[in-house]
């Protein structure tokens, strides 16, 4: 007989990768399939958040996540749609010396965390398409495939399957939950850019008049290297259709960016991608099977952000993983865990997200609070500690909090 894995993992990215490696102090007999090689791209904002140095402090990962080649984060501008801009400091609890922030290409990033799943018991393949899963007696026991290298249809087995393989999961596509209500994706393009000035130690937001209710993005990545992109949520480009990669290009040229792009090159082409944003919560689990990170629908509403919020269902995955296999059970029940542990990690986060993404729509509102902030050091510090969780982010979806901005 075939061995039988504990968990077999789709998909080697964050998600993917922190299942496997909170799976290893487990015990657990894990499998891990990617259908690329590392190092490889992603298209991707490229940032970490302070969920995700939190997740790499847990794996012990943080000091050396630091060194990579990137930028760390100090601070986040915003600019309104009528062009004022405010800069906000990021605040950081941690006493250790390790950024709150760092913007780290995912070509490099995600071949670190690649690199850390190696050293671990669990068996990886690259190269390897899964195809189909496998099921008996309507639970999910396995994945059967293309191995790329010998061009040979293989089979593995295991206990439960984890889809981390992005917004397209196969999981997601045969068991049909994969919804495309485009209230609730967001389509987004990016490009690398060399020397654009003015970019070191912030991450940049502007809501520019033409995009909203989206935003147009400058990360610095390192060796003068910038992440340039802007999002927009899918159901309002579907009723003001605009080509997003022109969009960009206007932006750039405009009054407001033109200096700054004056010296700069771009250094890759314009790529687009979908976010499924974790604006409404979708089934992530069933008999037999977990879906984590952008197969789980996890972008952060309004940032964009979906890596912090992938490495936490990895860590969450494993840990339901251990008790179904110490239980014996990997039927749906047992597997909710799951779902209620990730969502009460990340649910009342994503709440105040969706209601920001709704406030983003409102250019008035945008313009006030964001000059508030310009002019206010008070209003700063407000913004500064809900970013950095000291006061509560859930303020900021509070139409009184506003109010008290517009009389103070």
């Amino acid at each position: 007989m075939p061995e039988q894995y504990d968990m077999i993992i789709i998909g080697a990215g964050p998600a993917g990768t922190s299942a496997a490696l909170y799976a290893a102090p487990l015990g657990l007999n894990v499998l891990l399939l990617d259908k690329e090689a590392f190092p490889r791209d992603k298209i991707c904002g490229d940032a970490l958040s302070g969920k995700s140095m939190e997740i790499l402090r847990e794996l012990n990962l943080a000091e050396e996540a630091q060194k990579l080649p990137g930028a760390h984060i100090h601070s986040v501008v915003f600019g309104s749609p009528k062009g004022v801009v405010t800069d906000i400091p990021m605040k950081s609890a941690s006493q250790d010396g390790i950024p709150t922030g760092l913007v780290v290409p995912r070509k490099i990033f995600d071949a670190f965390l690649f690199e850390k799943a190696v050293q671990t018991p669990a068996k990886i393949i690259t190269g390897f398409e899964v195809r189909n899963i496998l099921e008996e007696n309507g639970q999910i026991c396995g994945v059967s495939g293309i191995n790329r290298s010998s061009g040979r249809v293989e089979e593995y087995r295991g206990k439960m399957v984890l889809g981390a393989d992005g917004y397209h999961s196969l999981i997601a596509r045969k068991k049909k939950i994969h919804d495309r209500n485009p209230d609730h994706w967001i389509t987004a393009v990016r490009a690398y850019y060399k020397n654009v000035s003015g970019l070191e130690h912030q991450i940049e937001l502007h809501f520019v008049d033409e995009i909203i209710p989206g935003y147009f993005w400058l990360f610095p990545a390192g060796d003068r290297l910038a992440n340039v992109g802007l999002g927009i949520v899918q159901s309002a480009l579907q009723k003001r259709p605009f080509n997003l990669k022109k969009a960009m290009d206007n932006i750039i040229n405009s009054n407001t960016f033109a200096e700054r792009f004056e010296q700069a090159e771009a250094v890759s082409k314009t790529e687009g991608w979908n976010l499924p944003a974790a604006s409404i919560r979708r089934k992530n689990y069933g008999n037999g099977f977990m879906l984590l990170g952008d197969a789980a629908g996890l972008i952060d509403p309004f940032t964009g952000e979906g890596i912090g919020n992938a490495m936490v269902s990895g860590k969450h995955a494993a840990e339901t993983a251990a008790k179904a296999v110490q239980a014996g059970r990997f039927d749906a029940e047992i597997l909710a865990e799951y779902d209620r542990k990730l969502w009460n990690h990340i649910g009342a986060e994503a709440r105040t997200s969706t209601l920001l993404q709704k406030i983003g729509r409102n250019k008035t509102l945008l313009n006030m609070v964001i000059n508030k902030a310009a002019g206010s050091a008070h209003v700063r510090e407000t913004l500064s500690g809900m970013m950095a969780n000291t006061i509560p982010r859930k303020n900021l979806a509070s139409p009184l909090f506003y109010m008290k901005l517009l009389f103070s």
